[in-house]
């Protein structure tokens, strides 16, 4: 393969576009005399539904249509579950309109559908709903206790899910051990919060039969198959279009919201497009969620600080349903043992129903939560021991002869044991201590301290299960008039760089201009095989489909141009959108041998006719395809992973703490990074810089707050604490490249790198430069300045 663009800063092929304004997102769809929905929304966390009066709203002008439970007929069932698994009884997922109960605020109960957003909003506040309202417990530690509150009453103490994993022989192994460390962890809820909330338009052609559908989702193809499933149509009818799409992190991957359902259904039942664009409060209460966990994590170790067996039990909230399965807390289970060779695991988890709004994956999905914990205790070890924080990670960091490390026994989100693929862990861990100057630090922390100022270092290893499966294709055809290349994939980008990275795969394949290949997804008639936009698995199994496609029209490309300019095929070179003899000026276009190999466009097209000059009838005989040939310069193929691939990286952070304000400032910020082979280093880090974003975010600012009764009480803004550019401090990202053994690229995903150690970085920190005041260990975040003002004050 040539290397002319494949790891090359490349820039990205959308940014112009977008940073022009000239994005096509759903709400800029334009639709013929569109109707827009509103939903009438529970404001109880948990209450029985009376009765609902529709009449009001149904006689006010300009409304078209109100759905109940009651009206939407065969559609009035529970949602399909994604991910089932073995450790649920009766999985509970919502209904697309409540029936009988809500079970989190913020639950559709009606939807209006009116000439506008306006009147529609107008309407659904003269729905009457009569709600008598039930006890409720929203502490995920008190809602699993006897007598709490049930959300469901068909699942006692609101145990959702209990499964528990075992690798080697930890009890073994815990009866050898020299030195216990426990420690309880947390991580508070959050939310993806995009750019663009969640957006989805319809329109029926009663012609066609053809259901359209625009939505900004992450699973186009997921979402076709939902809808023709329930609403009885053939897949060929209907068809989803991901537009342009303002962001995603996960929260628009979920399959499936009722919206996504109900305004198709009202397109095709009111023969007018229906249109719903999510305003940002329902956003907060209505959209999926993530991060809760509890974690109980003990670390038995040797007085070296070698650890030979790790047991974690925790707790995760699920919120009201559970559509995506235990795939979140199952990721977490599998990343708890981290970077680390530790042989003997132990890792049980409960997923607990809460009545609030469901929890589905968002960007880290149950990694940062497994990260916060292992390294925190890795801390906290190293306290009790006397030993160096560093020193305690080198002495069980996997070493690089050890790859593949397998941790049979520990089941993937993929259902495969954990194998560890390659890496170069201790190399990150030095390259890390070099850039922050750790050997250093101590000295230059004592002299701070001298001066009345609290600095702290702050470092934590994660791995990254990346490249999930179970597969996804590509198809590419050289265009016969242009030359240009069409690529095709079932993804959907949410600003990822795919239509950058896909090119330069497919550009040094074929040899032609990065900007001369053209990716198209996001549009099941585009390409409806494939999976999701998701975990961190885009040029992983895209990618590596796309890759092997392009690989079987370059070996077409070569073997039509060698037979067109009379040469063995070895002779020929492809570069710059042509086929070269090798050392000679002579060349044929990429363009006319795709003319040549399509029977229709040889036979009628000028340009087949200059390229026949090359082609004497001695050894090409006209058009006609041989055994086993197809025409055109094009093919399709698809990639599966044999299992996932295992990216890593270790990040560390100088920071000062204010003891009086309880300020926090990041002085220094260093990622060493490893998704394998990079396609595009700017790309990476991209990827990569906008998670840390992210991180920072969890650590320091968002979490979502519920009073006693389950009322969101920070559903905006204002409350609730996203960072600005000005709260994300200047990163410096080291890259190592250790290719994977598992696929032909050698990548790895990147996607959810970023915010996964962030947490466990900053509290290390904090605590490190408040050790001298005595103060509490940060075993909790979202770290507040009321919590540091309680560390201080040893409340």
């Amino acid at each position: 393969m040539s290397t002319r663009s494949f790891g090359a800063r490349i820039r990205r092929n959308i940014d112009p576009k977008l940073l022009r304004g000239e994005g096509s997102f759903v709400d800029d769809i334009p639709l013929p005399s569109p109707l827009h929905a509103a939903f009438v929304r529970s404001p109880f966390a948990r209450a029985r539904i009376r009765s609902v009066d529709a009449a009001a709203a149904r006689a006010h002008p300009g409304v078209a249509a109100v759905y109940t439970c009651d009206e939407i007929g065969a559609l009035d069932i529970e949602l399909p579950q994604l991910i089932p698994h073995p450790s649920m009884t009766d999985p509970r997922t919502q209904r697309p309109l409540a029936r009988g109960d809500v079970f989190h605020v913020g639950q559709p109960v009606a939807m209006v559908v009116a000439v506008d957003r306006y009147t529609a909003e107008d309407a659904a506040a003269l729905v009457d709903v009569d709600y008598d309202p039930l006890p409720v417990e929203v502490d995920l530690e008190r809602a699993v206790m006897d007598g709490a509150p049930l959300v469901h009453a068909t699942h006692p103490n609101n145990v959702a899910a209990h499964f528990r994993q075992v690798s080697g022989d930890p009890a073994r192994a815990m009866a050898q051990a020299e030195h216990v460390t426990r420690i309880r962890v947390q991580v508070d809820r959050s939310t993806a919060a995009p750019m663009e909330c969640r957006a989805v338009a319809a329109m029926f052609d009663a012609v066609t039969g053809e259901l359209t559908v625009w939505d900004g989702t992450q699973a186009p193809i997921s979402v076709r198959g939902a809808l023709a499933s329930i609403l009885g149509l053939d897949e060929d009818k209907v068809r989803v279009v991901a537009p342009d799409v303002g962001g995603g992190f996960g929260q628009k991957v979920y399959q499936f919201y009722p919206d996504e359902l109900l305004v198709p259904m009202a397109a095709r039942a009111l023969g007018r497009p229906v249109k719903y664009i999510e305003d940002r409060r329902e956003n907060f209460i209505g959209s999926s969620q993530e991060r809760t966990q509890i974690h109980e994590i003990e670390l038995h170790a040797r007085r070296t600080g070698e650890v030979i067996a790790l047991r974690d039990l925790f707790l995760h909230d699920t919120g009201a349903f559970i559509p995506y399965g235990i795939a979140i807390p199952q990721v977490a289970s599998t990343s708890i043992a981290g970077a680390y060779r530790i042989p003997n695991i132990e890792v049980e988890f409960r997923c607990v129903y809460t009545p609030t709004v469901p929890v589905t994956p968002y960007r880290g999905c149950g990694r940062p939560q497994a990260t916060f914990a292992i390294e925190r205790a890795l801390d906290q070890l190293a306290e009790e021991l006397g030993l160096d924080r560093f020193e305690v990670r080198r002495r069980n960091l996997v070493a690089d002869h050890e790859f593949p490390l397998l941790r049979s026994g520990l089941l993937f989100a993929d259902g495969l044991p954990v194998s560890l693929d390659s890496g170069q862990y201790h190399r990150a861990l030095a390259l890390l201590a070099e850039r922050l100057g750790a050997a250093g630090f101590a000295e230059e922390q004592e002299l701070a301290r001298g001066q009345g100022r609290y600095l702290g270092l702050g470092l934590a290893f994660y791995v990254e299960g990346t490249g999930l499966g179970p597969y996804e294709g590509g198809h590419v055809r050289v265009h016969p008039i242009t030359g240009k290349v069409y690529v095709n994939t079932g993804l959907t980008s949410q600003g990822q760089g795919h239509d950058t990275v896909f090119a330069q795969i497919v550009a040094d394949q074929l040899g032609v201009a990065v900007e001369d290949v053209i990716v198209v997804e996001g549009d099941t008639k585009a390409f409806d095989w494939g999976v999701a936009t998701f975990a961190s698995r885009a040029a992983v199994v895209s990618g590596n489909a796309i890759h092997q496609s392009a690989a079987l029209v370059r070996a077409k490309a070569i073997a039509a141009a060698a037979n067109m300019l009379e040469v063995d095929a070895e002779a020929i070179d492809l570069r710059e959108g042509a086929a070269w003899v090798r050392g000679t000026n002579r060349h044929v276009s990429l363009a006319a041998v795709a003319t040549a190999t399509n029977p229709l466009r040889y036979a009628f097209n000028e340009a087949a006719k200059a390229a026949t000059q090359f082609a004497p009838a001695s050894r090409h005989d006209g058009p006609a395809l041989r055994p086993g040939e197809h025409p055109g310069l094009e093919a399709t193929d698809y990639y599966s992973p044999p299992c996932a691939t295992w990216a890593y990286g270790v990040h560390g952070g100088l920071f000062e703490v204010d003891p009086v304000t309880c300020a926090v400032k990041v002085l220094r910020y260093v990622c060493v990074h490893d998704c394998g082979t990079m396609i595009n280093p700017t790309i990476v880090e991209g990827q990569v810089l906008g998670g840390i974003a992210q991180g920072f975010g969890g650590a320091l600012y968002e979490r979502i707050e519920f009073d006693e009764d389950g009322n969101p009480i920070n559903a905006n803004f204002v409350d609730f604490l996203i960072p600005y550019a000005t709260e994300v401090p200047p990163v410096e990202i080291l890259h190592l490249e250790t290719p994977s053994p598992l696929n032909p690229l050698g990548v790895k995903g990147v996607g959810e790198a970023g915010c996964i150690p962030v947490g466990a970085v900053v509290a290390s920190g904090i605590e490190d430069a408040l050790r001298p005041l005595g103060g509490a260990p940060f075993r909790h975040v979202p770290i507040t300045p009321s919590m540091i003002h309680a560390a201080v004050a040893g409340t």
